[in-house]
């Protein structure tokens, strides 16, 4: 069974929610609320770019990013002992079945 919690980027943009990339270090944070004017953008002036930057800013409270990041490392945390502990079952199952 696929993890629900790995995604594509393709998959992640469509998507809001905090994101991050363990092989690259990015936190990518998906918020679809805000509106833009698209009249604003003169369409011939960006034909073929997929992004705007808009502001170098990070709009986040910085308490809550990591309150979030906590919690997501504290619940994987244990997934990860509870997985472990379900594979010594498993592993001592083995060893009985095969005696």
């Amino acid at each position: 069974m696929a993890d629900a919690r790995k995604l594509e980027l393709e998959e992640l943009i469509n998507r809001p929610g905090t994101y991050f990339n363990p092989q690259t270090e990015v936190l990518v944070i998906v918020d679809d609320s805000p509106e833009l004017d698209s009249e604003i953008f003169a369409m011939e002036e960006y034909e073929g770019a997929d992004w705007v930057l808009i502001s170098e800013e990070t709009p986040l409270d910085e308490a809550r990013r990591d309150e979030l990041l906590e919690t997501f490392q504290a619940r994987h945390d244990t997934s990860r002992e509870v997985d472990e502990e379900l594979e010594e079952e498993l592993e001592a199952d083995e060893e009985l079945s095969s005696e």
